[in-house]
């Protein structure tokens, strides 16, 4: 591993130099989303004031340039997940638009009456919902992958509920609730041998390590920038190109067709058939910059440097006998999401007093309520780490956690 200053990375993060209620902040949410360099805000900035136009639909100067940046993007984007061409990247606004797509174009022409489609209890609403609403009204069957008391899915559970009737699994690469990294790679290839696609949510995954989607021989992938240090509405689908060119358009429009009549209309090749409306440019070029400052600082490295805090994280917070952890509690199998509690205390509260301390965590169900429902619990306070966090700021987070009792008239 290179050696790399997160002294010189946080100069980067304006967000990160700023003071909450008098104290410093200490941003511990970057699984809802993670915050923006300078590199990323500047060339959104300079895209506005220089080059702005539509893209695709004209012919002076600012709508060429436009239409530059954005096929860059897809490149870059294409090239960042080892995708085969450009063809199977379409830009969205986000993993959950992706997802909804998936949904009406895959799903609902392509699952059947008595087909199964596989999900797991741990899948954030935006990877449950839609197939509730595909498989009812397609009148399939969705089954769910349940976790064991660590909140690992094992191959026992993956083999029992993936069937020969099984046409669809859609999954998380890495829990948002609870930081698990599922066994992505088996859960594809014994899929795969039962005839059925995969759907890989990796909004939790892609941002903190490699993804080789022809390594995984996943047929989709879905993420959303600003989970990555790009700005909020830019969002990716990837497919495998010959089912990409099977599902109709989703959304319907301009720059999708390519002639239309009176009476019908044909539709433009990939990607493009799926990418309806003058698109986000702006937000394509933040996630070319990010997806840069990714590159430059190494995934490998991030990833090194992220279960290195976490398991700091960890041991820190198992010390704590009025702390109540949630899922795995060892660091091989897990991203740097930790889920918990304190006694007594509702997670709301939590984290207000947490946030009087300048620490910024999340508490809430995380938008997956039957997880949570599956744990016997209501709500969890979520800590989650990036590569710009630091053992000190972990520090921080624990001595402000060893107040919040105190704050509520407890003793200890």
């Amino acid at each position: 591993m290179k050696q790399i200053s997160v002294d010189d990375i946080r100069k980067d993060f304006p967000v990160l130099n700023q003071t909450i209620n008098g104290r410093k902040l200490i941003y511990l949410d970057n699984a809802a989303t993670t915050q923006k360099p300078n590199t990323v805000i500047k060339s959104i900035e300079n895209y506005y004031k220089s080059f702005n136009g539509n893209p695709h639909r004209g012919a002076h100067y600012l709508s060429l340039k436009s239409t530059e940046i954005y096929e860059t993007g897809r490149k870059k984007v294409a090239n960042f997940i080892n995708a085969s061409s450009t063809r199977e990247v379409i830009f969205t606004r986000n993993a959950t638009e992706s997802l909804n797509l998936l949904a009406y174009s895959y799903g609902m022409n392509f699952i059947e009456e008595g087909d199964e489609i596989v999900i797991s209890i741990m899948e954030h609403h935006s990877n449950l919902i839609p197939w509730q609403q595909v498989a009812k009204s397609k009148k399939a069957v969705l089954k769910y992958l349940y976790t064991n008391e660590e909140g690992i899915i094992t191959e026992e559970e993956i083999k029992k509920k993936i069937t020969d009737k099984t046409k669809l699994v859609s999954i998380a690469h890495v829990s948002n609730a609870l930081g698990t990294i599922n066994p992505i790679k088996f859960i594809i290839d014994y899929a795969h041998s039962r005839d059925a696609k995969v759907i890989l949510d990796a909004a939790q995954s892609l941002p903190h390590m490699k993804v080789n989607v022809k390594n995984l021989d996943v047929d989709f992938l879905v993420f959303s920038g600003h989970k990555m240090l790009a700005p909020l509405g830019i969002g990716v689908l990837y497919g495998k190109e010959n089912l990409l060119e099977k599902i109709p358009p989703f959304l319907y429009g301009g720059d999708m067709i390519e002639y239309v009549y009176e009476d019908s209309t044909t539709f433009a090749e990939l990607p493009h058939k799926l990418e309806a409306g003058t698109q986000n440019v702006a937000g394509v070029l933040g996630l070319t910059k990010a997806i840069d400052y990714l590159n430059e600082i190494g995934m490998d490295n991030i990833e090194e440097m992220e279960s290195e805090l976490t398991s700091y994280a960890l041991e820190k917070l198992d010390s704590l006998s009025e702390i109540e952890l949630y899922g795995f509690k060892g660091i091989s199998n897990r991203g740097s999401v930790i889920s918990f509690n304190v006694k007594d205390v509702h997670p709301h509260d939590t984290a207000s007093i947490l946030d009087a301390y300048g620490v910024a965590i999340r508490a809430g169900h995380h938008c997956a309520q039957p997880l949570m429902r599956y744990l016997g619990i209501n709500a969890t306070c979520r800590a989650s780490f990036y590569f710009y966090n630091t053992k000190e700021e972990i520090d921080l987070f624990i001595e402000s956690l060893k107040n919040v009792r105190k704050w509520l008239g407890y003793e200890s």
